[in-house]
Formats: C-alpha cells, sequence, structure tokens
C-alpha cells in the first residue's frame, strides 16, 4: 500500500509539472505564431473566467495560507494576459483595415457593445479603469505586501517562542509544535512572495496603458499608409479595436488587482470575507442606527430626493431590529446553558452526606461562567485537554504522578475569574476572556496595544487582552499572542511546579516505593525494612526538600542507595539531604544547564561569604541551625541578588549561586522563599565533567 500511495503521488506530482509546461509552450506559441480568431475569443474568454474564480477563492478562503499558491497563480494569470496582448496586437494590425471583427468577437463586443462604438467614450472608460488598477488598488496593495512582509519577518522570533513556550509547559505535542513552526515559515514564505507578486500586478497595469498607446498609434499608421484607409475610418476602427482589446485584458487585471488586495488584506480568523463583513460591519446596530437617522434627516431636507433618502432610512432600521432581535435570541439561549449548570435549589434536594463535607480536591481550579464555554458541555473543550497534558507533562518530569485537577464552575465568581486551590486554600487567582486573546510583551516591546491592560498571571510580565482581530498586528511588534485557554493552563503549570513538595505525600511515596520494587526489590527492602531502614515519614521529607530547591526525583534508584548509606550514618534530615543532593549532582546540574558543560554561577566574595560563615547559630530546643543576620545586611543582600537574578533572566541564564557545602541548605531556606528563581549549589554538588563559569561576585 505505501509503494501504491507513493507511486500516486508522483503521478500527480508527474501531471503537475506537465501541465505547467504545457501552459509555458502555449504561451510561448502564442507570442510567436498568429493565432485564429476563435481560437483569441476562447483564451480570452478563460482569462476573464479564471479571473472570476480566483477572486471568488480570495473572498471564501479563511486564512489567507489556505491559497499558499497565489503569488504563483498571480504571476502565471500575469504572463497569460500579456501573451494574450501580444497575440491580440499582431492580429489587430494585420488584419485591422478589414473591420471591428477582425480580432474576434470578444474584442469586437468590448469596443462596440461596452462603449457603444464611442472611441472617446472608451479611451474615458480605459484611463478610469488605469487610474482604479493602478493608483488605488496595485499601489495600496503594494504597500500592503511590502509592510506584511516585513512585520512577518519581525515577528517569526516571538511566534517561535510561543511555541517553544507551549511545547515546554506541555500544553501541544512535539508534532504539533512542528506543525506551527512549520505555519510560521510557511506565513513569512507567503507574504514575502506576495510582496514580490504584487510587483507583476502593479507593471501588467502599466503594460496594458503602454500596449494600449503602441497599438492605436501603429493601427492607424498601417491603415492610412499601407491599406490607403482614410484618417477618420482609420482612427474609428482601430480605437475600437484597440480599446477593446485594451478592455478586455484590463477587467481580468482589475480582477486580479482586487484578488491581491483582498489577500493581504486579510487578517487570519475562523470566517472568511463574507462572514467576518456581517459579524464586524452589521453585527452592532448601534452604527446603523445612527446612520438611518441620518438618511431619514438628509430625506427631509428640502429639494433633496425624499423618496431614496427616506426608504432606505427605513431599509436599515429594519436591519438595526433584526440585528436586535438576534442578540437578544441568543442571550437567551446562552441563559439558558447557563441556567442548566446551576444547581437546582427546592424541595427535592437531597440530603448532604459526609462525601459532601470531608472531600477536599488536593488541585482545584474554579471558574466563573463567562469560562464555561473552554471547558465544553461534555467537558471535553480546549481547556480540559490542555489541563490533561499538563498533569501528563509535569508528572513525566518531576517524577511523581500530579494528583487529578478537578475544575468546576463557581456562579458566586465574576464572569471571567478564575481561582486555583491547593489543598482547599487559594493559591492563585486572574481573570480570562474567552473571546479575547493575550499579548504578552516579553519586555523590550516600548508600543501600548488598544486591548485591555494586565499582568500576565504565570510570569508577571506586561499583557494587554486584545481582540481576534488584532493578533496579527501584535505578533508583527513582538508580542507573544495566546489565548485564554493558555492562560489559564500555564498559570495552573506554573502553580503546580512551585508548589509541588506540597503535592508529594505518603500515598504519592509508597506508589513510588512499589514501582521501584518491580525493578529492584532488594534495594527497596534494604530502604525499608527493619528497625536500620529509614522511616517513611524521612523519606517523604527528603523528596519534598528536593522538589522544594526544584530538583526532580526520576532518579529514585539512586536516591534510595544514597539514603540507606546516609541514613546508616545519620538520622539528621538535612545532611541526608545535603549527601542525596550530591549523589544526583549530574542530574541537578543537567536541570539548570542542560548539556552546556559550562555552569554559569555567581559566588559571595570572601569577606561576606566569612560574615555569613560566623553567623550560623544552633537552636537549643531544635538542634537545628540557622543564619542569624542583621535586618539591613540581610536587606542588601536580598537587593544584590535580586539584581543578579534579573540579569541572569535578560541573558536567558539560568541563576545559580555558588556556596560552601555546609551554607548551601541554609542560605536556601533565607533567601529562596523570596527569589524562587535563584538556585543554591554547593561545591559538591558540581559534577567533574563541568567548568564553573563565575558572572558575578556578590559582596
Amino acid at each position: 500500500m505505501p509503494d501504491i500511495r507513493a507511486f500516486l503521488r508522483l503521478a500527480n506530482l508527474r501531471k503537475l509539472h506537465f501541465g505547467v509546461l504545457i501552459l509555458v509552450l502555449v504561451m510561448l506559441m502564442m507570442t510567436i505564431l498568429p493565432l485564429p480568431t476563435f481560437l483569441l475569443d476562447l483564451f480570452f474568454t478563460s482569462n476573464i473566467t479564471l479571473s472570476l474564480i480566483v477572486l471568488m477563492v480570495c473572498i471564501y478562503v479563511i486564512r489567507p495560507l489556505e491559497f499558499s499558491i497565489f503569488p504563483t497563480v498571480l504571476l502565471l494569470t500575469t504572463l497569460l494576459r500579456l501573451t494574450l496582448n501580444i497575440a491580440s496586437t499582431r492580429v489587430v494590425l494585420l488584419h485591422g483595415h478589414t473591420g471591428t471583427s477582425a480580432a474576434g468577437q470578444v474584442i469586437r463586443a468590448f469596443g462596440e457593445v461596452v462603449i457603444g462604438g464611442n472611441f472617446v467614450v472608451g479611451m474615458i472608460v480605459f484611463s478610469i479603469l488605469m487610474i482604479i488598477n493602478f493608483v488605488v488598488v496595485t499601489k495600496g496593495a503594494g504597500r500592503i505586501s511590502e509592510v506584511s512582509a516585513r512585520f512577518t519577518l519581525d515577528a517569526m522570533p516571538g511566534k517561535q517562542m510561543s511555541i517553544d513556550a507551549d511545547l515546554s509547559a506541555g500544553l501541544i505535542t512535539q508534532e504539533e509544535a512542528k506543525r506551527r513552526r512549520f505555519e510560521v515559515m510557511h506565513e513569512a514564505d507567503f507574504y514575502g512572495s506576495m510582496d514580490g507578486a504584487s510587483k507583476f500586478v502593479r507593471g501588467d497595469a502599466v503594460a496594458g496603458f503602454l500596449i494600449l498607446f503602441i497599438n492605436l498609434v501603429g493601427g492607424i499608421v498601417i491603415g492610412v499608409f499601407q491599406h490607403g484607409m482614410s484618417f477618420s475610418v482609420a482612427v474609428k476602427d482601430f480605437s475600437i479595436l484597440t480599446i477593446g482589446d485594451g478592455l478586455v485584458a484590463q477587467i481580468p487585471s482589475l480582477l486580479m488587482s482586487i484578488s491581491a488586495a483582498i489577500m493581504v488584506t486579510r487578517v487570519s480568523n475562523e470566517e472568511d470575507i463574507r462572514q467576518q463583513t456581517l459579524t464586524q460591519v452589521f453585527g452592532n446596530p448601534k452604527p446603523m442606527g445612527v446612520a438611518a437617522a441620518a438618511l431619514f434627516i438628509l430625506g427631509l431636507v428640502p429639494k433633496m430626493p425624499h423618496i431614496p433618502f427616506i426608504s432606505l432610512s427605513f431599509v436599515v432600521m429594519g436591519l438595526v431590529w433584526f440585528v436586535r432581535k438576534s442578540a437578544e435570541t441568543k442571550l437567551e439561549s446562552d441563559v439558558k446553558e447557563q441556567n442548566k449548570l446551576a444547581p437546582r435549589a427546592g424541595a427535592d434536594s437531597p440530603e448532604p452526606d459526609w462525601d459532601e463535607v470531608v472531600s477536599t480536591d488536593r488541585v482545584a481550579l474554579e471558574i466563573g461562567y463567562g469560562l464555561v464555554s473552554l471547558i465544553g458541555m461534555e467537558r471535553d473543550g480546549l481547556l480540559i485537554s490542555r489541563i490533561k497534558g499538563i498533569r501528563k507533562k509535569i508528572s513525566h518530569e518531576l517524577g511523581f504522578l500530579v494528583p487529578t485537577i478537578h475544575v468546576r464552575d463557581n456562579l458566586n465568581l465574576p464572569a471571567n475569574r478564575y481561582r486555583i486551590y491547593l489543598k482547599g486554600v487559594v493559591i492563585s487567582e486572574s481573570e480570562a476572556h474567552p473571546d479575547r486573546s493575550l499579548a504578552i510583551n516579553p519586555g523590550h516591546i516600548k508600543e501600548k496595544l488598544s486591548g485591555i491592560p494586565c499582568r500576565d498571571p504565570a510570569f508577571d510580565l506586561d499583557a494587554f487582552w486584545i481582540l481576534p482581530s488584532e493578533q496579527e498586528a501584535a505578533q508583527r511588534l513582538g508580542f507573544t499572542v495566546v489565548d485564554a485557554s493558555t492562560v489559564i493552563a500555564t498559570h495552573l503549570n506554573q502553580v503546580i511546579r512551585s508548589n509541588a513538595s506540597h503535592l508529594l505525600g505518603y500515598d504519592e511515596v509508597q506508589q513510588i516505593l512499589n514501582r521501584l520494587t518491580r525493578v529492584t526489590p532488594k534495594l527497596v527492602e534494604a530502604l525499608t525494612a527493619g528497625a536500620q531502614g529509614v522511616p517513611l515519614h524521612a523519606i517523604v521529607t527528603v523528596l519534598q526538600r528536593l522538589l522544594q530547591s526544584n530538583v526532580p526525583i526520576i532518579d529514585m534508584r539512586t536516591v534510595a542507595e544514597r539514603m540507606i548509606v546516609g541514613w546508616a550514618k545519620s538520622k539528621d534530615i538535612d545532611t541526608l539531604v545535603e549527601s542525596v543532593r550530591v549523589a544526583i549532582r549530574q542530574l541537578i546540574v543537567y536541570s539548570l544547564c542542560g548539556n552546556d558543560k559550562q555552569v554559569p554561577v555567581a559566588v559571595f566574595n570572601p569577606e561576606l561569604a566569612q560574615i555569613l560563615h560566623k553567623s550560623i547559630q544552633q537552636k537549643q530546643e531544635m538542634g537545628e541551625r540557622m543564619i542569624v543576620l542583621e535586618p539591613t545586611l540581610t536587606e542588601r543582600i536580598y537587593s544584590k541578588l535580586l539584581e543578579y537574578v534579573h540579569k541572569c533572566e535578560v541573558d536567558a541564564m539560568p541563576a545559580i549561586m555558588l556556596v560552601a557545602d555546609e551554607m548551601r541548605g541554609l542560605l536556601e531556606k533565607l533567601f529562596s522563599p523570596g527569589i524562587p528563581t535563584l538556585h543554591f549549589l554547593s561545591h559538591n554538588e558540581v559534577p567533574d565533567d563541568r567548568q564553573l563559569n563565575v558572572l558575578a561576585k556578590i559582596g
């Protein structure tokens, strides 16, 4: 079967190449050999038909990339039109002295019927067509193509960053990321090709005017001096022929120019241009009501045509009534759908039981009624699928199964508000607009957008909630544009990762040990069995400490081996954690720096390191160690660390502090709650095959 499909694809490709070759040969023959009049009529009619088909395709296409072959079609139709001009010029100059039917019925019809046989009227009509095509349509379309190509290229880095962010957050798969990257490159190629193809349309308009002038002057000279025609007859016959030839070529040219203008002015949406016009132009009754009132007032002005203005005002008012009625009907249907989701109150309500009282979700998401559409009536909406992807990706990366994320609606919340709960406590909340997209400023863009200003809930960046029609412009400026479901899912992803240690409990650790038992049963037996085994609470605490430091627990075999050895030497949890970290140092550094052999770090200068070392004190009642500093000194160190973290974020590098072994855990407890993106690394945790790159000294 694969061989047959490959053969069919190859056959179709060869047919396409063969068809293009035939078209090129036909155009070459038209420039060399004289064509009979019936073929000229057929080709001119086919040219007009093809232009109409292309125009209809441009009107009904939803996204410009769905008609990505359009620049090539534009080039081929332009060349076909020019070769037809050459063929018709030859016939007009050779046989024009025989009458207005010498060049076929199509040219005669356009020369006599369309302009009434009056060459002066024909020249005026042709000139108006030239002005519309050259000055208005092609010039505007060419400028838009140029700007679109430049903005699309400028927006490529932001779009690539958005795709990479969605991929890393688990919102899309690797195949979806490849497809979206291909679309980004395809879009840049398309607008670049359109920028060049618009020059063909502009040149075609200029060529049409020059061909008309040459045919008119050449025909009069040939008719008078070679065929002995009177000057008036030659002017009449050849002007009708040349103007008919020019009109029959310029009308398809105008149609193709309009098609190009429609394509470059389109904004990607889920609707074609007809649906967008009905929604955006005639969807709001207020502007139409004002227009109807203005028409009615104009109709009452003396000496104005009362009937057209007043009758049209009543037509517009009828349209206003129809739009309002449709909006009310839609609102009533939406309210009915919302009422279905609301809990019913009455005598038939069931009595509460213990399941309703004691059940507390580990992770929950509550949304207002305005966001219910993101879930879907059958819980198959885009937000649900992205939450499932997030849970799967986080579980794979952290090393334990993240609890099920329960999503429910809360009618007490504002319409576009949502809350994230962790063990029944609100951890974070924000708002999202399902009918808008969030344009996130990466930090270097100075321009402001016309949407609703806000802060990105996941990364606390400047952002704007914009309409779908403004997405293209925002992406060209460099903004990262995501939809409402992606915003909520990314926020949820950030909250879960930063609170992963709170989601790991005894049941989750027992499941981890059960899975490890199937692989290495003796190791788990040595870890947990007997009086010398590590207690379950100690294992849970160590794993939670690792997750607090953003260290994944995917290498449980190494963790278990080191805990067995460390627990036999010391029953101190802090010492056990540091021992485990040294054992999995390759994993820790890899999670921070990847495969880069150089580890960028900052260090304390010797004077400050000595002060910190002397500030270590032991709590007598609990036996815990801690660093005790003066408040002003702590504040100064904190501000210096913040500056370092900000510099690392700008340079797209991990923020790592390299400290002494005995101080790593103490400094992490002191500063990590305020600076969660700062990682403290001890000297023993740097693998031998990695090199240190000291970026800053904190003093």
